[in-house]
């Protein structure tokens, strides 16, 4: 079906993909991994005519065999040709749905249009087409779907309104880039449920992208692992991952938190290439969820939350007044104590992020009280209302977009320390902005640079230094490790865990991924539709969850057994 031969792609001179080769039968699913900048976008990129302006294929061949069984170049072809192959023989879902589909355009016409393209139907052949295929997709109400608007569906919806889109043309081969990145567990099964539902009744190929090794065991018969844009290891995905040769495959697969240990330390995948001491060291584990923070209830808790309700206004009568409420967070009790890292999980749109909204007035609440160090937010003063938002932090979940474009790291990092007067002079000043990255490993000279010269990870630590400039006492960190790959993510999971004994912290730790939310918390609140379903320890929690609810999610995660 596919053929890739000794392809490089080089960036303006600088090689990024080095002699890639692999096949693809008609009917194989393929998974491609390996970290951010390992070359597996820039492959689905160069199959699909999509590379930037400044990348260059140098050397190799991309043979594409169609349904006639003519072979063609994908190399020599020109832009029109490109087009024509596009959407009709090769498609791709995109990683991000809402930046993929028109925001001005509702979902049936982005549909209507691919298959008016691709198969020249018909505008009222075109629109039952679509219907038939939001079917397919398993949408909720494909009528409804048809008529809306993007933000109109969930994160899920519009990612089966992509997949929707991706097999209009009825392709061959279908490359799905990172399609469950940022998804809910269950959302991300039923996704990946979907796909290997289409790929089988259809008979397609389909390449399958991801850094998450769990969610390519699902769905790939064969994996290919990719590293600094070079093939490191290929082989049957079960015999790969039980029996891993390449050490950069086996940091891959070690540095995922496991649900059935509580190592002290998660490993990366650098400790494995370098043989580090830690490499080939027993992990201590125990320490993040000892008995001494089992005793914690015996504290006075720092924040305490009662009978909590947030409600969103989704209808308003002829005088503006509220008809209608949606209640995100409802009756909610809970107290957070001090040194212990709290861990909030649950499905979007179950509250979860409106909670930690609410604890830092950034959302109104319209019923209950949270007290910091027994003090209600509602009698504080304004000198205290300062000194709350000063000792409570947030850290967003998109680094990229929560730091100024315009500004270098340097001004970001202190502004907030001369907000509150926490310097003496400018260079004290600068001192302790460099102090703040030297504490979350980031060279000096990244004060000087902008958001857009670093990494994911690097932006994520840079957040986290920026929100430790005031010296807070609480971190509310609102899935801040969702969209990295596995490696970083344990960089960033360790160096909080770090942070938290060093500073002594405390921690409100917002995700959907369970596995992440065991390893790094001391408790855990599962919610639902703005309840609490569930709370305990959690090892106690995973061990014997006592929810429907919360089975599922457990049920639901992918890879357990890794």
């Amino acid at each position: 079906m596919l053929s890739i031969e000794n392809l490089s792609i080089a960036f303006n001179q600088e090689t990024v993909l080095k002699n890639l080769s692999f096949t693809i039968s008609k009917g194989e699913s393929v998974g491609i991994v390996g970290e951010s900048g390992s070359g597996k976008s820039i492959t689905a990129l160069s199959v699909m005519g999509l590379l930037p302006q400044n990348a260059k294929i140098t050397s190799g061949k991309i043979i594409l065999k169609q349904s006639d069984q003519k072979e063609i170049d994908l190399t020599k072809v020109d832009t029109n040709q490109h087009r024509k192959i596009r959407g009709k023989i090769v498609s791709m879902i995109f990683q991000e749905p809402m930046t993929s589909l028109n925001p001005s355009m509702r979902c049936g016409e982005q549909v209507v249009e691919a298959l008016v393209l691709h198969n020249n139907f018909k505008k009222k052949a075109a629109n039952q087409k679509c219907i038939t295929l939001f079917e397919e997709m398993m949408l909720p109400n494909p009528s409804k779907v048809f008529t809306s608007y993007p933000h109109q569906l969930s994160g899920g919806q519009k990612q089966r309104v992509m997949i929707a889109m991706a097999l209009a043309g009825n392709p061959l081969l279908l490359i799905a880039d990172e399609p469950t990145t940022a998804l809910d567990v269950t959302v991300q099964q039923e996704i990946i449920g979907l796909l290997k539902r289409i790929v089988s009744q259809r008979g397609m190929s389909l390449i399958f992208i991801s850094h998450d090794l769990g969610v390519v065991k699902e769905i790939s018969e064969r994996l290919i692992v990719l590293k600094d844009g070079e093939l490191v290891e290929t082989g049957q995905t079960s015999t790969l991952l039980s029996k891993p040769k390449h050490d950069y495959t086996i940091g891959l697969i070690k540095c995922r938190p496991n649900l059935n240990s509580r190592p002290f330390r998660l490993h990366t995948v650098q400790d494995f290439v370098d043989k580090t001491d830690s490499y080939s060291s027993p992990t201590v584990s125990g320490e993040i969820c000892s008995d001494t923070q089992k005793n914690n209830s015996a504290s006075v808790p720092l924040l305490q939350i009662n009978n909590l309700s947030v409600a969103y206004t989704t209808k308003r009568n002829f005088w503006g007044n509220p008809k209608e409420q949606f209640f995100a967070v409802s009756n909610l009790n809970v107290d957070i104590y001090p040194n212990e890292t709290l861990g909030l999980v649950g499905e979007s749109g179950c509250g979860k992020t409106t909670l930690g909204r609410a604890i830092l007035g950034l959302t109104p609440i319209a019923n209950g009280e949270i007290l910091y160090k027994g003090n209600s937010l509602k009698n504080m003063t304004r000198s205290e209302v300062k000194q709350f938002r000063q000792e409570v932090q947030l850290v967003f979940q998109d680094p990229f977009s929560s730091l100024n474009p315009r500004h270098t790291i340097g001004q970001m990092l202190m502004e907030p320390i001369k907000f509150y007067h926490l310097a003496s002079g400018q260079r004290d000043l600068r001192q302790k902005a460099m102090e703040m990255l030297e504490m979350v490993s980031m060279p000096t000279d990244s004060f000087y640079r902008y958001p857009h010269e670093f990494s994911g990870g690097q932006r994520q630590r840079i957040a986290i230094a920026r929100a430790l400039t005031v010296n807070p006492k609480v971190l509310i960190c609102d899935e801040m490790v969702s969209a990295l790959d596995v490696s970083i993510q344990a960089h960033i999971l360790n160096l909080l865990n770090q942070l938290k004994r060093e500073l002594n912290l405390t921690y409100l730790f917002i995700s959907h991924d369970l596995t992440i939310v065991k390893y790094m918390s001391n408790r855990i609140i599962v919610m639902y539709k703005g309840e609490i379903i569930e709370m305990g320890y959690a090892d106690d929690l995973y061990a014997n969850p006592k929810s429907n609810y919360t089975k599922k999610l457990i049920a639901a995660i992918p890879g357990k057994d890794l």
